[in-house]
């Protein structure tokens, strides 16, 4: 299947001079979702993964079914104060400043095999942070996996320490 074909680009959004990928297209259709899910899901097979964890927002979208079709549970790492449980926050430098996500300080196990799964490969901080989490818990991140890669952002260079996988990857 081509994905291409169901990736909607949307210019000038969120600001002027970005090419937003929307993948909304994607998941209306229903081959293409099962697809997708089915293909990610593959990418991890041979891994024996004990759950997933996906970043606020939209990995949540493609983690969730992922981790369901692998029959593990699955974990939301969130913007701060967004979880109503004891937390722990991983703090990162953005280009104008800081950001922060946030995992239940429960959610991963000591050793657990985790395969982080989102929707979209930019820079690498958003993922970069959330493995960074896991790992703070004592889980092992053994794969990150996303839909769509924009490798002209170079995302993959602040995520050489692990195995990276993309199904749809941009060059320019």
């Amino acid at each position: 299947m081509n994905l291409n074909e169901k990736i909607r680009e949307v210019q000038d959004f969120p600001k002027e001079g970005i090419g937003f990928k929307d993948i909304t297209p994607l998941f209306n259709d229903k081959e293409a979702l099962q697809y997708i899910i089915q293909q990610l899901s593959q990418q991890l097979k041979d891994l024996n993964i004990d759950i997933i964890v996906g970043p606020e927002a939209r990995g949540f979208l493609v983690g969730t079914p992922v981790a369901f079709n692998m029959g593990v549970g699955f974990v939301p790492v969130r913007k701060p104060g967004k979880l109503p449980w004891e937390t722990v926050k991983y703090e990162y430098e953005l280009e104008y400043g800081t950001d922060a996500l946030e995992i239940h300080k429960d959610a991963i196990k000591p050793g657990q095999r985790v395969a982080i799964v989102d929707d979209l490969l930019a820079t690498g901080g958003t993922v970069l942070a959330a493995a960074k989490l896991v790992e703070k818990l004592g889980g092992e991140v053994v794969s990150l996996n996303f839909l769509i890669e924009l490798a002209f952002l170079n995302g993959r260079e602040n995520l050489k320490d692990y195995s990276v996988q993309s199904l749809v990857i941009y060059e320019d």
